[in-house]
């Protein structure tokens, strides 16, 4: 199967809950505030991305709102970027240490708590895997979505993160830790297999698994590399071949890189991990590693956007960023290179989330977008989802996963603390090393430390 149609399939599950009608509510346009630096636009975008996770969730039970809409259902993608983003929010004093630590602490208790099994009502979960959406009330299954493989590891990835911030001895943050690891020892991962080498996309109680699977460069390298990384029954190596075997290499708008469209498959599990440093062995016959890989791909969508093959309104090397979000005819996966479904529609995200790797063009395009959109695309939270110059049409939604990935990946940028976390957890540790990471030669990765005591790889 050609890398767009995969990326096509894997989109239309994992978005599948997007195209629920939902009533219009826009929220309110503001005045964006005026900023003077750089740093002062990146700490605006990161506290307001951090407001949309503190207030669209629901404080008894931690569940994160899909999109800013009052009946939207929870995204269980959306409480793994929350659990990271309240632990930057402490950070950065956005949030006191006590009241994030209680409300993280619920969350885990949703899940851990939450009822499990085979029944299509009434469940969070079955096999220690999760929902993609839920109820923000009861947290039970939505609609008739899939028990998520991508989602459920990105909701683990957030827990992770939070079980390493969290490092105090009381009764909150030690739960904290606890509920954490109940959560990772209780996924059933060759459940998920269905038999076979590689992990499918999900599974529904109404007419069993996805018949395909995670094979091939998208988003989901986290989830292999948590399988792996498990400390009880872990997917084996061959997983890791099975998932490589779907690569495919071009270069495309004079970059050479693997094939994914959107951008959000180049930055979602760098949200969590720092590949840095380090490749594995299909990167490493190519001279190049996954970090590497996401900053060729962010400037080969610059470089099409400028080239302008079909002459959208406003594209230019200010203006870029496609990648799945709202648009014109609702929401989509959008991407380039090479070009898919482009309809003109950028996205805030798409150039946010790629800063780490390319602030020489993410930085500028970000004030173009803040200075001369932002009367049209600013709100409490942030930037709306997307926008369509040549159309001059705005998304009236910020979403939770695209909020996530501008706040971790604007803070990684600025301290790198989410990678520094992640990097110490064990699960990461064994997840690189089994999947067969070493060192490059351009530097060796962060060392991985958990309670004092360096781990070998």
């Amino acid at each position: 199967m050609g890398m767009r149609a995969f990326s096509r399939t894997v989109l239309g599950l994992f978005l599948a809950g997007f195209l629920v009608a939902v009533p219009a509510r826009a929220l309110e346009p503001l005045t964006p505030p005026r900023f003077t630096t750089d740093e002062a636009l990146l700490e605006l975008l990161e506290h307001t991305a951090f407001d949309y996770f503190w207030q669209e969730s629901n404080p008894t039970n931690g569940l994160v709102r899909d999109r800013s809409r009052p009946d939207s259902k929870c995204s269980i993608a959306a409480v793994g970027f929350g659990l990271s983003g309240i632990c930057i929010g402490v950070e950065r004093g956005y949030v006191g240490r006590a009241a994030a630590a209680q409300r993280v602490f619920q969350t885990l208790k949703t899940f851990t708590g939450g009822p499990q099994g085979p029944a299509p009502d009434g469940v969070i979960g079955h096999r220690g895997w999760f929902y993609h959406f839920l109820e923000t009330g009861t947290a039970t299954r939505a609609w008739h979505c899939e028990l998520s493989t991508i989602d459920t590891a990105l909701f683990l990835a957030g827990a992770m993160d939070a079980s390493v911030f969290f490092d105090g001895s009381g009764e909150v943050e030690s739960g904290i830790r606890h509920d954490t690891s109940t959560l990772l020892t209780g996924v059933d991962w060759g459940f998920m297999q269905d038999g076979g080498e590689t992990l499918s996309m999900g599974w529904h109680p109404e007419k069993g698994f996805e018949t395909r699977h995670w094979v091939g460069y998208n988003e989901g390298m986290i989830l292999y590399l948590l399988g792996m990384g498990a400390s009880r029954d872990p997917l084996p190596a061959s997983a890791w071949q099975g998932w490589t075997r779907g690569y495919q290499w071009s270069t495309n708008n004079g970059q050479a890189c693997v094939d994914f469209a959107p951008l959000f498959g180049h930055q979602f599990s760098h949200c969590w991990i720092d590949f840095r440093g380090q490749t594995d062995l299909w990167m490493s016959t190519r001279g190049s590693d996954y970090f590497e890989n996401s900053r060729r791909a962010t400037l080969a969508q610059q470089a099409y956007c400028t080239a302008n093959p079909l002459r959208h309104g406003g594209y230019g090397p200010l203006l870029w960023g496609i990648t799945a979000c709202d648009g014109p005819r609702g929401y989509s996966a959008r991407g380039a290179t090479p070009p898919e479904a482009d309809d003109g529609t950028l996205a805030p995200t798409a150039v946010a989330a790629s800063l780490p790797f390319a602030p020489e063009i993410c930085l500028p395009t970000l004030r173009e977008m803040y200075c001369h959109w932002g009367d049209r695309l600013w709100t409490r939270y942030g930037f709306r989802d997307g926008f369509n110059p040549g159309q001059a049409w705005v998304a009236e939604d910020v979403l939770g996963i695209d909020q996530g990935a501008i706040l971790l990946m604007v803070e990684n940028y600025r301290t790198q603390s989410v990678w520094r976390r992640m990097m110490r957890h064990p699960v990461i540790v064994r997840g690189l090393a089994r999947a067969g990471f070493t060192a490059t030669e351009k530097g060796s990765p962060l060392v991985p430390v958990v309670g004092g005591k360096v781990l070998a790889r």
